[in-house]
């Protein structure tokens, strides 16, 4: 027996390989781009006011819906990175 690490193989190629750090851009651009939509139709109320009134404490409905914006552009900032990463995996599967 030997004290000796055995070296690790380069994990860089799988992730060069599924095109990830192009399907995060990808991703993240969406996500924000949803989000920001979305914030300003319901905080400026662009297809005219919402039923239903609600207090909003601490920051107001502005704060509130920044926060929502936030989870709701990392949310699909993820689902659309996983989405393109399962499609370039199944690309690259049916080439080999």
């Amino acid at each position: 027996m030997t004290d000796e690490v055995p070296s690790r193989p380069p994990s860089g190629g799988l992730v060069q390989a599924l095109n990830v750090p192009r399907n995060a851009k990808l991703g993240v651009l969406t996500g924000v781009g949803f989000a920001v939509a979305v914030y300003l139709f319901r905080v400026f109320e662009l297809l005219g006011p919402f039923a239903g009134t609600r207090q909003y404490p601490l920051v107001g409905p502005e704060g509130w819906f920044l926060l929502l914006a936030f989870v709701l552009a990392s949310a699909t900032a993820l689902f659309v990175t996983a989405a393109l990463t399962v499609a370039s995996a199944y690309r690259l599967s049916r080439e080999l």
